[in-house]
């Protein structure tokens, strides 16, 4: 005889699906929490299992998880939550944790049975989400107008407010359109508005993104879960960048759209996304070469330089001197030479990445004053940004991830500051604070 298990802390309802499902010729087990009910199942190992979703000791979730978990135990078990909460979210998270099904309270017996009577391998080809079919024309980005256009300009953490208007509040975001290519560079909290306006700019059209990631720090991809492109099943978004502490790229925005984070898992989003762990530093986005080094940033941290139509971008968001951070690292005399010729070598190293690029876009949060007391939190003082620049040789430089602190005023005071010892070398290069909606012209 069939068996189901029935796990419901409400007895009145445990009982009616029980008395119901009796004389529709089912043998019935019954477990009064999420925990009773997971140690019922492995041991009488029961066709399917009927779950409430909110209960003491082991939720419908936890349910669902740990019983997939023991699948060899469990090989052919059919479950379906039930649930009076009327909640997409929650229908989607119950099929990502393992459910076959999700119904609403009070529950159509009739529908339930047929549930019950459907294999298990067939349900779960119903509840499949699909990829809708591109059926949409393709946006075309131009390949004759190539720009930067910054979204997010700021680190660590948004900052809206009044002494922030002018420069911007938003995380890094930055977009770039070069050689028919678009490309997003991190997804800050900047990345919501930078999605708004695609949608404005190629409205009922199927956009193409690629999305380079600098590191996984939580300001360079927080912002994703509200990207508009991304929910659209037509979009294609493929997502690039190197594996840092966490195991995987995926795994990391999964982790941060966890229902108890965000009420829309990544799985939930139906746009086609994908997920390309870096490997080589150097690779093509179509036409456009890019290559990448690793920059001085708690974790694994990269800079990107993209090259097309004569144009070349420089983005390293986070990056601390080497020669800056190791004159405070208090090392023995004796060693002193030795790290500070390694230091320089690196230095030389991210140069040699940088030279002669169209714009340099790279981190500035700190001043030289400010810097003895933030020793090894991986950014850069605006002072050793300016001599990066002068050293490369670049055309433009754009001073970036600006300190959470800092308002407009100081902003403006330090590309000043900037703008005198540019001049004071002699150089023709440029100095501007990244600020949010500015749209850099390039070749």
């Amino acid at each position: 005889m069939r068996s189901v298990l029935v796990v419901d802390d409400g007895k009145l309802i445990r009982t009616q699906l029980a008395l119901t499902l009796k004389k529709a010729g089912w043998n019935v087990i019954e477990a009064a929490d999420g925990l009773e009910g997971i140690q019922k199942a492995l041991e009488y190992k029961p066709s399917a299992v009927i779950c409430d979703l909110l209960m003491p000791r082991c939720n419908g979730f936890q349910v669902c998880r740990k019983l997939r978990e023991n699948s060899e135990a469990l090989p052919d078990l059919k479950i379906i939550v039930l649930s009076g909460q009327a909640y997409d979210t929650d229908r989607f998270n119950a099929l990502e944790s393992g459910a076959d099904e999700f119904l609403l309270k009070p529950v159509d017996i009739g529908q339930l049975i047929k549930l019950l009577e459907t294999s298990h391998s067939a349900s779960k080809d119903e509840a499949a989400v699909s990829t809708a079919a591109d059926e949409l024309g393709r946006a075309e980005v131009s390949a004759d107008e190539d720009f930067v256009r910054f979204w997010g300009v700021r680190g660590s953490i948004p900052t809206p407010g009044p002494a922030t208007v002018y420069y911007g509040g938003n995380t890094s975001c930055v977009e770039l359109r070069l050689a028919g290519q678009l490309v997003i560079l991190d997804a800050g909290s900047g990345v919501r508005e930078l999605g708004d306006q695609l949608m404005r700019e190629f409205p009922g059209k199927s956009l193409d993104l690629t999305m380079l990631l600098t590191h996984s720090h939580w300001d360079h991809i927080q912002g994703f879960p509200f990207f508009v492109p991304a929910y659209l099943p037509h979009n294609r978004v493929r997502i690039r960048g190197f594996e840092g502490a966490c195991q995987g790229l995926e795994n990391t925005f999964s982790m941060q759209m966890e229902t108890t984070y965000f009420p829309v898992g990544l799985g939930q989003m139906p746009g086609n996304i994908t997920f390309d762990q870096q490997d080589d530093l150097e690779f093509d986005i179509g036409p456009v070469k890019c290559r990448s080094t690793f920059t001085n940033h708690p974790g694994v941290t990269m800079a990107y330089r993209m090259e097309a139509n004569g144009g070349s971008v420089v983005y390293a968001p986070d990056h601390e001197s080497f020669t800056r951070m190791r004159l405070h690292s208090n090392k023995a005399p004796e060693e002193e030479g030795r790290v500070a010729d390694f230091a320089a070598a690196e230095d030389a190293r991210l140069k040699d990445f940088i030279r002669g690029a169209d714009v340099l876009i790279t981190d500035s949060q700190y001043t030289e004053a400010e810097y003895s007391a933030k020793v090894g939190w991986g950014h850069s003082c605006f002072e050793d940004t300016v001599q990066l620049a002068l050293d490369s040789g670049v055309k433009r430089l754009y001073l970036f991830h600006h300190d959470p602190r800092r308002s407009d005023e100081d902003l403006s005071r330090i590309v000043g500051e900037a703008r005198e010892l540019v001049s004071a070398a002699g150089s023709p290069l440029i100095v501007e604070a990244a600020r949010e909606g500015c749209k850099v012209p390039l070749g």
